[in-house]
């Protein structure tokens, strides 16, 4: 079987607001808790957030010298919305995501990663008061931290936490024959995309891919129902599932710039070329008429 075809169509992505920072703690059991669970419901199509592990660190790699994770948060811009109200609204969001999974994971810290900030969301308001009034400033690791008295002492948290506007949203689809073809596919291109600096893929490999239209708008975007193999034979002529395709994943991609998003989709198209039982490469868009930026994948993987 010779390499997988790459469809000549292209992903649509949005602007998009993001964080990113660095969790650390004690060791890599409570450390992936933390970093799953804070990054564990990517649902922003529901006006909430997008979370994602753009990768794990090294003590000598954190600003606490523990092992790290860099996690990246999502949140939507709106354009019915200003600016600053998108932007309360991801506070808000954001503020969820750290007290809850993370702060209540026992020797946590959280540190600013993103150095390079358009802004500064000052944590203090919505995690650092936490402490009921108690908690105070202080320096730590050259950064000014808020120390947050719990019951297992302390979560440690810096005060100012870096934000930006990137691009989310772009994705690839896998379409195999079999669910080997799937699971291995799925793999490679998670490893491959990984490598990318400053990219997270919110979903990992995603068995559900969307549409704008739906019969049930109280629940947000249905199933893509025209790429559902299961749906083929009901649906004939209508369907867009090709022959001898049995399975169809995405991949979605959130990244600091479009080029980062460009890299990454280049190197997890690239690595599922080959693998047996991948027929197609195609992707999710909307016929250009909802997203910022196009990304052409025969530009990328020709």
């Amino acid at each position: 079987m010779g390499k997988a075809q790459v469809e000549d169509t292209y992903a649509e992505a949005f602007s998009g607001l993001y964080c990113r920072v660095i969790v650390t703690a004690d060791d890599q059991e409570t450390l992936k808790r933390a970093a799953e669970d804070s990054t564990a419901t990517p649902s922003v199509v529901i006006g909430r957030t997008e979370g994602g592990i753009e990768k794990f660190l090294q003590p000598n790699e954190t600003p606490d010298a523990r092992v790290g994770a860099v996690l990246q948060f999502w949140g939507e811009i709106n354009p019915k919305k200003t600016f600053q109200e998108c932007l309360g609204k991801f506070e808000k969001e954001l503020s969820y995501r750290i007290r809850q999974d993370i702060l209540v994971k026992p020797f946590t810290a959280v540190f600013d990663a993103l150095p390079d900030a358009e802004g500064k969301l000052d944590m203090m308001e919505r995690v650092g008061h936490c402490g009921d009034g108690y908690e105070w400033v202080e320096q730590r690791h050259g950064r000014e931290v808020i120390v947050v008295p719990l019951m297992v002492p302390d979560f440690v948290i810096e005060r100012c936490l870096g934000y930006a506007r990137g691009v989310m949203g772009g994705n690839f689809w896998v379409m195999c024959q079999n669910k080997q073809a799937l699971h291995e596919a799925g793999k490679k291109a998670l490893d491959a995309i990984h490598q990318v600096a400053g990219v997270v893929t919110p979903f990992d490999v995603c068995s559900a891919g969307s549409k704008p239209q739906t019969h049930y708008p109280h629940i947000g975007p249905t199933t893509n129902h025209l790429y559902c193999p299961t749906l083929k034979a009901r649906l004939g002529e209508e369907s867009k599932v090709p022959d001898g395709v049995g399975y169809i994943a995405e991949i979605v991609l959130n990244g600091v710039n479009l080029d980062a998003i460009k890299k990454a989709t280049k190197a997890g198209i690239e690595a599922v070329l080959d693998v047996e039982g991948v027929v197609r490469i195609s992707a999710g868009n909307y016929e250009g008429k909802l997203g910022d930026y196009k990304i052409f994948l025969r530009e990328l993987a020709p």
